[in-house]
């Protein structure tokens, strides 16, 4: 017999667990950046990729980064009011396992990020990667697990179009 889908609290207690996950990831990574690197300081991994500890005060690309501080508190109450949403949403819509397992990946992530924010006053950031001389913005796992969840937020949103003009 197939399972039903899960829903309501019992439901959103499995997401909350893996957006749990998540944030545990997250903290652990960063954690063990804050122990043994100095700021700025990398390692060479490969020809494209680095580990290195970078403080953004910013948000994505470091947007806002050199603001004089009232940001911290701004991307704050965006995460919590993000996370929120989430779980209304996990709630509303917990028959539809790939729209929720996004939205998870983007709340682990966010929360991820909102702990770093209240501890340090900013986001510890450690992934360099880099093509040549060109490096992309440092990011960490909860960026990773805010940018996944994102790609499978589209993939939900492509496949219910496709679903609906079959």
């Amino acid at each position: 017999m197939p399972r039903k889908p899960a829903s309501g609290a019992a439901g959103l207690l499995k997401w909350l667990g893996l957006a749990f996950l998540i944030l545990v990831l997250d903290q652990i990574t960063k954690a063990l950046i804050l122990v043994y690197y100095h700021p700025g300081e990398s390692t060479y991994l490969t020809d494209f990729l680095n580990i290195v500890r970078v403080h953004n005060r910013g948000a994505a690309f470091s947007f806002l980064a050199g603001a004089d501080g009232w940001q911290r508190w701004l991307f704050v109450g965006i995460g919590v009011a993000a996370t929120g949403f989430i779980i209304y949403l996990l709630l509303a819509h917990a028959g539809q396992r790939l729209f929720c397992f996004a939205l998870t990946l983007v709340m682990g992530g966010a929360v991820g990020n909102v702990v770093d924010r209240l501890l340090h006053g900013y986001v510890v950031d450690m992934v360099d990667f880099h093509i040549g001389r060109w490096h992309f913005p440092a990011f960490n796992v909860a960026d990773s697990a805010i940018t996944l969840g994102v790609i499978f937020l589209l993939l939900d949103e492509f496949l219910r179009v496709r679903r609906a003009r079959a």
